[in-house]
């Protein structure tokens, strides 16, 4: 005879087993139309993708539900064995795409990823070298308002004036000045390729760290559209989404041994990996997101794929497309290009911000972001740039030729960025444009 059940605590207000939509009927309606949305528009931020079904799957499984905190074969609650398999499976496929001798996947996004680097690495008021945010870098390469800057000796190095690439001469003349403890190299808005092999030269002159963040190029390096920097740096981060197509997470790779231990860390009985796991948890976090490793483990099998390869490649042919033609019709890019996946409109001879033309851009259906750009006299809440990727609509499986026609959408909003009839009629466009693309995870209407 079964006991009997009290179906209030079991099921409080609502079948377990019921779908969002009998649940939830206002998230529901969200969910919907931001599918719709995502169907009938550009996606052009360079930081954004399509996560694919297998992925979004994951993502929402039962993994959910599972505390495991601490590393597999060492965890602080029971009944992980399944879990300890999952992030091991993670971890070597990490291991194998990239090249590396330690793998950590518990990071919960890109930030704090930096910043158990810092805690493995460094000590309080340390100095770090990083690209300057308005000319490139990111929060936690040492900008004023992060932690990056306030707990730390920042020590900018610049780009090269007239061609706005990093200027190396510069830097390891500024490395060798400065002595930095950690130096950085990657950036949110560079579109170039990032030498690793000079970076790891200047680091060395100095005895500094080098440490990489590939968080928009992760994909690119997997697809070998980009120099991989593990060979060349103690430490890579990342986020887990973005150009490698993974669910919101993120991961840190880095050497077994450091180069540097009987320098800054004589007394320590960890070597580097052990370091840096140990900054993630327990100095850092808590439990794992599980799902995400989950998710993550399966993006990371999608992206050892030869498809993956081709769409690496077309991803940077797109951005080179769309750079060539808004060149062509009359936009300035900062840098002159791009080698990757991103450009940045340098909108400093129009008449409005980059904030002003990026709102007009999203009500025509072409979604983008604002954005410095190097020597932007505007606040960073309005800026002079826009900031374009082609990540998610190579995902979709647009070519070059549609980077010809997206530039003619921009280019329609831009040249008449106060006449709405014309952003209605590019906003119509665009949706009928967009209907010839599968995009991924998003099922049909």
């Amino acid at each position: 005879m079964k006991n009997s059940v009290d179906v209030s605590i079991a099921r409080p207000d609502t079948n377990r087993q019921a779908s969002l939509v009998a649940v939830d009927c206002r998230v529901h309606e969200l969910l919907l139309r931001q599918e719709r949305q995502e169907r009938t528009t550009l996606k052009l931020i360079a930081s954004e993708n399509f996560a694919s079904s297998a992925v979004l799957e994951a993502t929402g499984s039962i993994f959910t539900n599972k505390y495991a905190e601490g590393y597999p074969g060492a965890r602080y609650y029971a009944g992980n064995e399944i879990v300890d398999e999952l992030e091991n499976v993670a971890v070597e496929r990490l291991k194998a795409l990239f090249g590396c001798e330690h793998a950590n996947v518990q990071p919960y996004s890109g930030s704090p990823a930096n910043q158990a680097v810092y805690r493995a690495l460094l000590s309080p008021r340390d100095k770090v070298m990083g690209l300057p945010l308005p000319e490139g870098g990111h929060l936690t390469h040492g900008w004023a308002v992060n932690f990056s800057g306030t707990d730390y000796q920042r020590i900018p190095y610049r780009l090269h004036e007239k061609t706005q690439q990093i200027d190396y001469d510069r830097l390891r003349e500024t490395a060798k000045r400065e002595r930095p403890k950690l130096i950085w190299v990657g950036g949110t808005a560079y579109p170039r390729i990032f030498d690793y092999a000079a970076m790891a030269e200047i680091a060395a002159e100095v005895n500094s760290y080098l440490v990489a963040d590939i968080a928009h190029i992760s994909g690119l390096i997997v697809a070998g559209a980009h120099p991989n920097p593990v060979p060349h740096c103690d430490v890579v981060t990342s986020t887990s989404h973005k150009s490698i197509r993974g669910p919101r997470g993120g991961f840190i790779l880095s050497r077994n041994e450091d180069r540097y231990q009987p320098l800054y860390h004589p007394m320590s009985k960890h070597n580097l990996a052990k370091r840096i796991d140990r900054a993630v948890f327990p100095q850092l976090q808590g439990g794992p997101h599980v799902n995400i490793i989950a998710a993550l483990a399966v993006a990371l099998h999608e992206a050892a794929t030869p498809s993956f390869r081709t769409y690496g490649h077309q991803i940077v042919r797109n951005a080179k497309a769309l750079a060539q033609a808004l060149l062509e019709r009359g936009y300035d890019l900062v840098t002159g290009g791009t080698d990757n996946h991103m450009l940045i409109l340098d909108l400093r001879a129009r008449p409005l911000s980059g904030k002003a033309y990026a709102e007009r851009l999203a009500k025509a259906g072409i979604i983008t972001n604002f954005n410095m750009v190097p020597g932007d006299r505007r606040h960073p809440a309005l800026t002079s740039g826009i900031r374009l990727g082609t990540p998610a609509v190579t995902s979709m499986g647009m070519r070059e030729t549609e980077m010809v026609q997206i530039a003619d959408f921009i280019d329609s909003v831009c040249r008449q960025p106060d006449d709405q009839e014309v952003h209605a009629s590019v906003r119509r466009e665009v949706a009928d444009f967009c209907t010839a693309f599968e995009v991924p995870g998003i099922p049909d209407p």
